[in-house]
């Protein structure tokens, strides 16, 4: 298929949509009868990604009962903010409810769009019962020692006996502190002894105590229960996840998304008890929620979230992802530095975003099982991804990958020029008055 043949198929293909809830029509109906529905994000600062996937999340609790917004942040942290949307929190608003996002990079959720959106929840809650109201989770495993504080208290209000073994059992880290890498290094080439056993054996006694506790009282010590839990399974997979990075990037990457799927498996079996039913949105950048083995991801022996979701749930996961062209970010330069507001460079000639651009349609989303939009995409082209840092200056070699966007999403949202998200932080950067021709200089 020529080049032009491609923009003639992609532009019969194009759905124009509406970023809000009742805007996106066939979207909503490839993903109505899902399981699970995983929105990406192309970098974790651009507002036009958060405001859109928000306004889907929304059309998704409001109309197909999806009950669980499970989010690429910390379990501990983002539990705070569950419990204020559910309103079990004496929290008085949304950016308090978000105040344990203190960590780097603080405004991928202490920004202006999450403040809208999970006060949009919390509304939408208060009129129901609690087994109808939709929850906020997290499904990542930075957060080791805040788990551990999360574990230790649980178990000195209902079994202060077990929770002075699982003191000792967690004593293990005290050597390192805060510095979980140290750990990882340390255990890795034999400096220390490793806590595997520790760790392991601290949630297997809370498994084993789990019919007790989890029943004394309703749902309420059920819902305590399931996150501590959860912390105590975090501990475990963290401390994995800090030894295998002196093993391997793919070993690393491998660990922490098989950990994002089991606690989304968790997340769903535990509110289908609770509640009767679960369907679970999933937030999480491109490279988590496009299928890896359509990438240069899979190639190199790394899987990820929508692989194994699409293996678990088969057709009943459905996974979204989002370009953009050009526009600005919120990005650091390097990691744990101020967010920056930084210029995004014109996609590069021979990528998706730029074949995007060549339509001339300023936002518009794709079906990718259409065979014939599948033809004109499935030649492999490079594909862009922002994370928390962007540097543009190597953006090719830092940014860019090979994808077949067909086999790696079920739809793609492209929205031509995006502008970075603003951060609740008063300390960020804002380079607005950037010249045009920055970073290229020409």
């Amino acid at each position: 298929m020529t080049e032009r043949e491609t923009l003639d198929a992609l532009r019969h293909a194009a759905l124009w949509f509406e970023p809000a809830s009742n805007g996106f029509g066939p979207l909503l109906d490839l993903v109505a009868d899902a399981s699970v529905v995983l929105i990406g994000e192309a970098s974790h600062g651009t507002h036009e990604f958060y405001r859109t996937r928000a306004e889907l999340t929304k059309a998704l609790i409001l109309h197909h009962g999806f009950n669980i917004v499970a989010v690429e942040a910390d379990w501990p942290d983002a539990y705070r903010v569950n419990r204020w949307v559910r309103h079990e929190s004496q929290d008085p608003d949304a950016a308090h409810a978000l105040g344990d996002f203190v960590r780097f990079p603080r405004w991928m959720w202490r920004n202006r769009d999450v403040v809208e959106f999970v006060t949009w929840l919390h509304d939408r809650n208060a009129p129901l019962e609690a087994r109808e109201r939709a929850g906020f989770y997290g499904v990542d495993l930075y957060s080791l020692h805040t788990s551990i504080d999360k574990v230790l208290a649980y178990l000195r209000k209902v079994d202060p006996a077990a929770a002075e073994r699982a003191r000792y059992r967690y004593g293990c880290f005290e050597d390192f502190a805060e510095d979980t890498q140290a750990y990882g290094y340390a255990a890795t080439i034999g400096l220390s002894r490793s806590c595997e056993d520790d760790v392991v054996a601290e949630l297997v006694e809370l498994r084993r105590r789990a019919a007790e506790y989890a029943s004394r009282d309703g749902r309420v010590a059920a819902d305590e229960y399931f996150f501590a839990e959860q912390n105590a399974r975090l501990v475990r997979n963290a401390e994995q996840y800090y030894r295998s990075m002196f093993r391997g990037r793919d070993e690393s990457w491998n660990l922490r998304d098989t950990h994002m799927m089991e606690t989304l498996a968790a997340l769903l079996d535990h509110v289908r008890r609770t509640a009767g039913n679960a369907r679970a949105i999933v937030w999480a950048h491109n490279s988590h929620i496009g299928d890896a083995r359509a990438t240069g991801m899979g190639e190199r022996g790394e899987l990820n979230v929508g692989q194994l979701a699409r293996q678990r749930f088969g057709d009943r996961a459905r996974l979204i992802g989002f370009t953009t062209h050009t526009g600005t970010v919120t990005a650091a330069s390097n990691w744990d530095e101020p967010s920056e507001r930084k210029r995004v460079r014109p996609s590069l000639a021979g990528s998706y975003e730029r074949l995007f651009h060549d339509l001339g349609i300023d936002r518009f989303l794709l079906l990718l099982h259409d065979e014939n939009t599948r033809a004109a995409l499935t030649p492999a082209r490079l594909e862009r991804a922002i994370g928390v840092i962007y540097r543009p200056e190597t953006e090719r070699f830092s940014h860019y990958f090979r994808a077949r966007l067909p086999d790696q999403f079920d739809a793609i949202i492209h929205i031509d020029a995006t502008h970075a998200l603003e951060p609740l932080e008063p300390w960020s950067i804002d380079e607005a008055d950037l010249p045009e021709t920055y970073p290229t200089a020409l």
